[in-house]
C-alpha cells in the first residue's frame, strides 16, 4: 500500500502571516495521523517563511507515524536532520529563494556531493530519498550513490493530466520502473490532487510514498481536514 505523508508547509505559512502559534502546526501534525496520514513532512527553508526549524525540532517527539525532512543540504539542514535523525530525508535541489520546488537534481553532476550525504544520513540510521524528474540516467546515477528511495517530481504529469492523461504518466511509468528495478523505492509528490492522484496511482502501484501539502491543506478548508484525509487515502487505495 502507498503512505500518505502530509506536508504541513501550508499549514505554517498561515500561521506565520499573523504571527502568533493559530493554526497550531504540531497540533495539525498529531491530527493528520489521527486522521489516517502515515506520515508527515515538512521542508524547512532557510528564511523559515513558513516550517522554522523550532518546528521540525518540535515535531520529533509528537509524530508516531513517518517523519519526513526535505529541502536542499546546506550546513544548517545538514546539521538538523542529523540532529532529529527522522525516518527520512529528501534531498532536493532548491534554490534558497525558490518559491516551491521546481526540477529534480541533475545526479550526475552533483553525484559526488548526493553520495557523500547519502553515506552521511544512511550512517546516522535515516532513510535517504533524492528528488529527480524521469530522466532516466539521474535514475540510474542515483542508484549508484546508494540512496533507499527517490521521489519523483511530479508536476510535469499535473500539468499535462488534463491534456493527456497517457501521454503524462507515460514517462513516470518508465522512470518507476527503472528504480524499480534498480532496487530503489519509489515516493513522488509536487501539484498531486484529488483530480490526478488516482491514475497516477493505479499506474505506478508499487509506489511507496506519496507526499501531498498545498493541494490538500487547499482541499481541507472546504471540506475539513478529517474528511480531505480520507479523500486522499482513498485514492491510492483504489488500485490495492
Amino acid at each position: 500500500m502507498t503512505n500518505l505523508s502530509v506536508n504541513i508547509n501550508k499549514v505554517a505559512t498561515l500561521r506565520n502571516a499573523r504571527g502568533g502559534n493559530m493554526p497550531d502546526v504540531l497540533k495539525v501534525a498529531v491530527d493528520c495521523e489521527a486522521f489516517g496520514a502515515q506520515g508527515i513532512t515538512v521542508h524547512p527553508r532557510p528564511d523559515e517563511r513558513h516550517i522554522r526549524y523550532a518546528d521540525v525540532l518540535g515535531l520529533k517527539p509528537l509524530v508516531k507515524t513517518e517523519f519526513n525532512i526535505e529541502g536542499y543540504p546546506n550546513e544548517s539542514f545538514i546539521n538538523l536532520v542529523l540532529k532529529v535523525k527522522p525516518t527520512q530525508v529528501t534531498l532536493v535541489p532548491d534554490a534558497p529563494d525558490a518559491i516551491t520546488s521546481n526540477a529534480g537534481w541533475d545526479v550526475k553532476r552533483h553525484f559526488d556531493l548526493l553520495n557523500e550525504l547519502v553515506d552521511t544520513f544512511k550512517d546516522a540510521g535515516i532513510r535517504t530519498s533524492i528528488f529527480v524528474g524521469t530522466e532516466l540516467n539521474n535514475i540510474d546515477y542515483a542508484a549508484k550513490t546508494g540512496t533507499d528511495r527517490i521521489e519523483l517530481y511530479t508536476e510535469p504529469y499535473a500539468s499535462n493530466y488534463t491534456d493527456n492523461k497517457l501521454e503524462a504518466i507515460t514517462p513516470f511509468i518508465a522512470a518507476a520502473e527503472l528504480a524499480r528495478n534498480n532496487g530503489l523505492g519509489v515516493n513522488a509528490g509536487h501539484d498531486l490532487s484529488l483530480e490526478n492522484l488516482s491514475y497516477f496511482s493505479q499506474n505506478i502501484p508499487w509506489l511507496e510514498e506519496i507526499s501531498i501539502g498545498h493541494a490538500l491543506i487547499c482541499d481541507a478548508l472546504y471540506m475539513g481536514l478529517e474528511k480531505t484525509v480520507a479523500l486522499y487515502k482513498e485514492c491510492l487505495q483504489k488500485n490495492n
